[in-house]
């Protein structure tokens, strides 16, 4: 049976993309009211003035996102603004930075580089992949500000090894100083036993095809779910332990973190190594569309929910072709880690874990060849994409609109 260790990144990045679930509460009126913030337990408003300020007393705010969502990240830009004004020693951490970063963005935030200087030398396009315009407005809120901006993440090699190989069998020296996770709780290995799963039946596993659900029961008892969950751990981990290090070195900042929302929805991720770590008062908050607000909200999804409209795009550039990917270097080629629902490379049956090896007929070492190669091609043209998958070379077909799209 082929290994399907590469795809451990790309499902832990999935959980990015997972609707919230739960029995519906609230008055629908209520609800449905963009501009509003919910308090899930409830399912009444709560007045943002109230809110902030009661927010502003915590340690961290985490607030969740869907990477690609500029609507998000409007939503995040005011949050930050609208806390700053309650309590102006804030540190702004982002999960799309590893450790290594952390120069550069120290030097950003002293508003000693410009942005192309910046996106270089933090290494931007090699450590995330999302359109750096999305999170611009914040890191420029952060400068003109002078906050600290935190690199809260490790390199993807160490998440992608302990996915591999498991958590104990990397060595202390070699795990970028983190510590021990805490346990994953139960319900936590269920929803990520559902990603496990899905994904699985996305690239074709034993029941793709079938019209039951997915079987939550048999992937939680493959052996590589283990080292699956202990990579979401570890990504988990990295991002509370940075937390809990800038609140030790400066307690009277509040630390707002922009963190992908599987990272934090139920307490189940970050906030529950954060109160391994010691700080038990982190709050999450999350943006939501009206139609899925009233379609449920789990008492536990969040401290409070803010109600936004259905997002138009999601921010990219309109004039850029658009493939719908995040990718990573690979050994023989360049590595997706994720497809974005309903994209260019969802049409032409992209799956993660899909090795790029030639695109336009020229052979792709780097993720930046990927790059410039979609990014040459013109609405409505067609690029021929050779991709290893299972051990063999296969062709797929990627057909740009003739108004091209709106993901990566």
């Amino acid at each position: 049976m082929p290994s399907r260790a590469p795809l451990l990144p790309a499902l832990l990045v999935c959980l990015a993309l997972l609707p919230p679930a739960g029995p519906a509460r609230g008055d629908d009126r209520t609800c449905m009211r963009v501009g509003a913030w919910i308090d899930p337990k409830t399912g009444d408003t709560v007045g943002v003035d109230t809110l902030t300020a009661a927010l502003a007393t915590r340690a961290v705010v985490l607030l969740g996102e869907y990477h690609a969502s500029a609507e998000h990240h409007r939503w995040q830009a005011a949050v930050l603004a609208a806390l700053q004004a309650h309590r102006p020693a804030l540190a702004v951490g982002f999960e799309m930075f590893p450790r290594g970063a952390q120069p550069a963005l120290d030097a950003w935030s002293r508003g000693e580089l410009d942005t192309e200087a910046f996106l270089r030398r933090s290494r931007w396009h090699e450590v995330w992949g999302f359109d750096a315009d999305l999170y611009l407005p914040l890191l420029h809120f952060a400068r003109a500000n002078r906050l600290p901006a935190l690199a809260l993440n490790v390199e993807r090699s160490l998440v992608a090894r302990v996915g591999r190989e498991g958590w104990a069998a990397v060595p202390a020296a070699e795990r970028e100083g983190l510590t021990n996770p805490a346990a994953a709780p139960a319900a936590y290995r269920r929803s990520l036993a559902r990603v496990y799963a899905e994904t699985h039946r996305a690239r074709g596993g034993a029941d793709a095809g079938q019209d039951t659900g997915p079987d939550i029961e048999a992937a939680m008892a493959e052996p590589a779910f283990a080292n699956f969950v202990a990579a979401q751990l570890t990504w988990d981990r990295a991002m509370a332990e940075a937390i809990a290090a800038a609140r030790q070195r400066d307690p009277s900042r509040l630390v707002v973190g922009i963190i992908g929302r599987g990272h934090v929805e139920h307490r189940w991720g970050v906030p529950h190594q954060l109160a391994d770590l010691g700080i038990d008062d982190a709050a999450v908050l999350l943006p939501m569309t009206a139609a899925a607000a009233c379609a449920g909200l789990a008492p536990d999804l969040a401290d409070a929910v803010f109600i936004i409209d259905a997002p138009d795009d999601d921010g990219a550039p309109p004039d850029r072709p658009r493939l719908g990917v995040m990718i990573e270097a690979a050994d023989d080629g360049v590595r997706i880690l994720q497809v974005v629902d309903d994209s260019v490379a969802a049409a032409a049956g992209l799956a993660a874990g899909d090795v790029v090896v030639t695109a336009a007929g020229r052979p792709v070492k780097r993720r930046a060849e990927l790059i410039a190669i979609i990014r040459r091609q013109a609405p409505g043209t067609w690029l021929p994409l050779d991709i290893r998958r299972d051990g063999d070379v296969v062709r797929r077909i990627a057909k740009f609109p003739a108004v091209t799209g709106d993901t990566p």
